[in-house]
């Protein structure tokens, strides 16, 4: 699709008069353009129209220019192949036809300009309407071609009307969210999908390089928006919904294979993830990472460099990122050696305090689910949630102390750690390293867990009778944790609040069989407390 820069409006109609004439019946415009070519000049009086200030005007324009193009599309009525300049198309020797259907395509390509213009308009109304007019001339167009190839050996597509809609859709300073999300019902269409997601990696790789790699959180927004509204079927027998048929040769068409659309999917998500993020758009994609990302790509190892840049960022989402590697490692056999030094070091008296504490612990249990983990492994992680507690809040106490227990219950040769003969009544130094950052290297083994027996004298009588367990020989079937991720301290005192107690007062008193007797009666009994 070839587009002038001229707006190509008639010139003895400028837009100073338009306010003055009565208003254009503009459908019927449109009806003597297709039934005559007499008519072909009214054509500018609707490309004006399609350029005014009201919104109902050029709402009218647009819809006019679908049904008049699209016919003059269908007729075959339009220049076919490489476009001459119209200053050539009136000195040159072509026959009425050929002038015509030149004349037109240039109104053609002056309309979709326009319209693509239009994708930017303040008015939502005008921005949905353009969209679809471009995308109603993509459909014609893919079934009556512009271009002048060997369809026997092409296949027939409208690329760059659809590169250029996205790349207006992928606006650098507008919020498009709502726009893209009307532009997901095109996406249902395999070829459409297919051809955007290209348009998409392309559009990333040009845009980025030409600010250098900088953050533009407006445009990644939008990018990130139009490429979750992407979703590839599981199986290829699921692709019968296409905008252009390929007839006979549309098996071999890329879009529309299976395969093809994965690695185009892969390329489009890894171009975009090379790029530094905005902070919050970090956790966008890793929430979405696991079931919208990993299972439609072709190699999803190689989603390994963003999840380790998005660890360094810290906080919620390197406990996500860590959450993306363990699925790479244990799904698709990923070698990761420093997992779990990094989920390690995450452990610090501030993830008790954080918002996304309940999953942070919810999936540390996870990662160390396996009883295949190496001892001092398990014991760094227990010795390490140990010392933390001893600063902990009550809440975090209460789901803390049976997550510890549940790791030595997995792990019998962590017993150690809570029967070591030599650190009974005897003082002596902790060998535990808590600033070492190896979990190797941490002496961990080497410890004792006294941090619990400690807390078995906590201000707090349910900490205090949790820490206890550890006095007892630890049985083989774990606790429950999952419904103390999430305890507040509001559930907490509520739930002190509402414990009954004794009606009565345990005393022991003697009573008094008359009422003055014994020097007083009721005034002088004896009470005696226990």
């Amino acid at each position: 699709m070839a587009t002038t820069k001229k707006r190509n409006v008639r010139q003895d109609s400028p837009k100073d008069n338009h306010a003055k004439q009565p208003k254009t019946d503009l459908s019927s415009k449109v009806d003597l353009i297709i039934q005559s070519r007499k008519h072909a000049n009214d054509v500018f009086d609707i490309l004006e129209f399609l350029q005014s200030d009201k919104e109902k005007d050029l709402i009218s324009a647009a819809n006019s220019c679908s049904k008049l193009f699209c016919t003059l599309l269908e007729r075959c009525a339009l220049f076919v192949g490489q476009l001459p300049k119209e200053e050539e198309m009136l000195s040159g020797t072509h026959t009425a036809d050929e002038k015509y259907s030149m004349f037109m395509r240039h109104r053609y390509n002056s309309c979709v300009e326009l319209l693509l213009e239009h994708i930017s308009h303040d008015s939502y109304q005008i921005k949905e309407t353009a969209l679809c007019t471009l995308m109603k001339f993509a459909e014609v167009e893919g079934k009556f071609p512009l271009q002048d190839l060997d369809w026997s050996e092409h296949y027939s597509f409208p690329r760059d009307l659809i590169k250029a809609a996205v790349e207006r859709l992928l606006s650098q300073t507008e919020d498009m969210a709502l726009l893209i999300s009307r532009f997901q019902e095109f996406l249902e269409m395999e070829d459409v999908r297919y051809y955007v997601m290209s348009s998409v990696r392309e559009n990333v790789g040009k845009v980025m390089e030409k600010n250098k790699g900088a953050v533009m959180p407006v445009y990644q927004n939008n990018v990130f928006i139009l490429l979750s509204n992407i979703i590839l079927p599981s199986q290829e027998s699921e692709f019968t919904n296409f905008m252009v048929k390929q007839e006979a040769k549309h098996k071999d068409w890329k879009a529309a294979k299976l395969k093809e659309h994965k690695r185009a999917f892969e390329r489009m998500w890894l171009g975009f993830l090379k790029y530094k993020l905005p902070g919050s758009m970090y956790k966008k994609v890793l929430v979405i990472l696991h079931d919208s990302i990993l299972p439609h790509m072709s190699q999803p190892t190689l989603m390994i460099d963003f999840l380790t840049a998005a660890y360094d960022v810290g906080g919620a989402i390197s406990l996500l990122a860590l959450n993306g590697l363990f699925v790479l490692i244990h799904q698709h056999n990923l070698d990761y050696p420093d997992f779990y030094k990094k989920l390690y070091n995450l452990l610090d008296p501030s993830v008790f305090h954080v918002k996304y504490r309940a999953r942070f612990f919810h999936l540390t249990n996870l990662f160390l689910s396996s009883s295949h983990l190496p001892v001092y492994l398990v014991a760094a992680f227990a010795k390490r949630l140990a010392r933390l507690a001893l600063t902990a809040p009550p809440t975090a106490l209460l789901m803390l102390l049976p997550f510890i227990c549940n790791l030595i219950r997995r792990h019998p040769a962590c017993r150690v750690l809570i029967h070591r003969p030599s650190a009974v009544d005897v003082a002596c130094d902790d060998p535990y390293l808590m600033m070492e950052e190896d979990p190797a290297q941490c002496h961990a083994l080497d410890s004792s867990l006294w941090e619990i027996q400690t807390l078995q004298k906590h201000y707090h009588p349910d900490v205090a009778k949790a820490a206890m367990a550890i006095n007892k020989p630890l049985g083989d079937k774990e606790d429950d944790i999952s419904e103390l991720l999430e305890l507040s301290t509001y559930e907490l005192i509520e739930r002190d609040l509402k414990q009954k107690t004794n009606k009565g007062v345990p005393l022991e008193f003697e009573p008094a069989t008359e009422l003055l007797q014994g020097g007083g009666g009721v005034l002088s009994r004896h009470f005696s407390l226990e």
